[in-house]
């Protein structure tokens, strides 16, 4: 059992202002793993409090650009050390397979590196010639850092890590289902020797997380979560004139080209679609398969979602782990109804719990083939692990369906031709895109077109979104 009783708010442990707790449940086992304290209106103002004074006192803004990326390369080095202690946590927490934990963790630790590099490459001040200006680069102000559940470390330091190197005092909000890992940040940040004031977790719902948002003290609002939470949150910021980057949700597609490697494309899609067990913004849950191939494709995704392995998460060889919540399993599973009743035909998997794991909040990987876009179970994100097959007649077809929806994050194309690939992928109006499932680089920029955001996350335009732009003529 872990036990926080209290919040770390301004840069140490602080007794809450409520005694209301949160409880996180196993999603494996269903029992209480670990309790948190629920913070409520008067800690966030209490937090804002001491970010506002941060930033408008205290020397952390007021540093050199040097002197930040010091402190927190002390501190992934302090972090490095627990990626498996966190990764451990976080399955626990929301289910995620170890793997997947794990590989997260690390690349973690690997991207508060890369944002350290960018920092010392960012070019803090410019002198224009002829007319002299100094172009300077400043702090945008108090942070407020709203993150989700699925990859919650990873998610809450794309935020938390170029905010800090940029000057900013930053007050994260952890997901209340995953509470544990975020309060652990705290105490490694003030080790590393983050100033008082300048970082607060408090675990909380939406509705202190709408207060946070509107709070007058918090000059940008970070977010990642659900377009219609994002859209809440865009209309608070443009009533009130705040900065705003949001990550939102995603339904992408692959495709898969006639002349693709399908003994490779279909375990692509495996990886693309169910990684973290489909709960995933990104995850490319749409199939594009070519009329001519459509069932031999079909028969080799059935055999791929059927040897799924699903199962304990803390178990290496288990691909796909429960889903985070019951709340969540059952809208996986209302999904998989409605698709049925939409009449997509179900080739693997159902809406029932797989054989021998009725505890816990497991659901069957599934596989619908006949399906049409305009259903809804290709058309909204269902963040789990349901893949939904649509055939297409024609390259121009498949790339019609690609961008017919509300959603432009992620996607990719199965190809023999890499160039060719590129050529499709220059046509999608997503902000993320594979050929062949080729990695991104860490230091492009990620962050969606259409209703998947606004905004960038990672390398140089990461740490941009943390910064205003000052012209002084001299």
């Amino acid at each position: 059992m872990i036990d926080f009783p209290d919040l770390w708010i301004g840069g140490s442990w602080s007794a809450p202002s409520s005694t209301d707790v949160i409880e996180v449940r196993s999603p494996d086992n269903e029992q209480v793993l670990g309790r948190a304290p629920e913070a409520r209106e008067g800690d966030v103002d209490r937090a804002v409090t001491a970010a506002r004074a941060a930033f408008d006192h205290g020397p952390w803004p007021r540093l050199t650009p040097a002197e930040r990326q010091h402190v927190v390369s002390r501190f992934d080095r302090l972090y490095a050390t627990r990626t498996k202690e966190l990764a451990d946590l976080i399955t626990s927490e929301n289910g995620s397979a170890i793997w997947f934990s794990t590989l997260v963790q690390n690349g973690t630790a690997a991207h508060v590196s890369d944002y350290v590099d960018v920092a010392a490459g960012f070019d803090w001040e410019t002198v224009l010639g002829g007319d002299r200006t100094l172009v300077r680069r400043e702090p945008v102000g108090v942070v407020a850092a709203i993150v989700p559940w699925n990859a919650p470390q990873d998610l809450a330091l794309s935020k938390v890590i170029p905010a800090l190197l940029a000057g900013c005092p930053v007050v994260l909000k952890p997901a209340p289902e995953t509470p544990l890992d975020g309060l652990l940040l705290g105490e490694l940040l003030a080790e590393a020797g983050l100033p008082e004031g300048v970082f607060s977790v408090l675990p909380a719902g939406r509705e202190v997380s709408e207060y946070l948002v509107r709070h007058p003290g918090v000059d940008k609002i970070a977010f990642t979560g659900s377009t219609a939470a994002g859209r809440r949150i865009a209309s608070i910021a443009g009533e009130q004139l705040k900065r705003v980057s949001l990550e939102l949700g995603g339904k992408s597609a692959a495709i898969l080209l006639p002349d693709a490697d399908f003994d490779a494309a279909v375990p692509g899609v495996k990886n693309m679609a169910f990684v973290n067990n489909g709960e995933a913004c990104v995850a490319q849950t749409r199939v594009l398969v070519p009329d001519s191939r459509y069932g031999e494709i079909v028969a080799a995704l059935a055999e791929m979602v059927t040897s799924t392995a699903v199962g304990d998460p803390h178990d290496p060889a288990t691909f796909v782990g429960p889903m985070v919540s019951a709340r969540q399993r059952d809208r996986v599973r209302g999904y998989i109804n409605l698709g049925i009743a939409e009449g997509a035909r179900m080739v693997a998997g159902g809406p029932d719990a797989p054989d021998g794991l009725e505890q816990g909040y497991y659901i069957q990987p599934t596989l619908f083939a006949e399906v049409d876009n305009a259903m809804r179970i290709a058309q909204e994100e269902i963040f789990g692990p349901v893949l939904s097959v649509i055939r297409y007649r024609d390259e121009a077809e498949a790339i019609s369906i690609a961008n017919d929806s509300a959603y432009g994050l992620g996607g990719g194309v199965w190809t023999a031709d890499v160039d060719h690939g590129l050529g499709i992928a220059r046509q999608i109006r997503t902000g993320n895109f594979h050929v062949n499932g080729a990695p991104r680089a860490a230091k492009s920029p990620f962050g969606g077109f259409k209703a998947s955001g606004i905004g960038r996350e990672q390398g140089p335009a990461g740490l941009g979104e943390y910064v205003e732009y000052q012209s002084i003529g001299f």
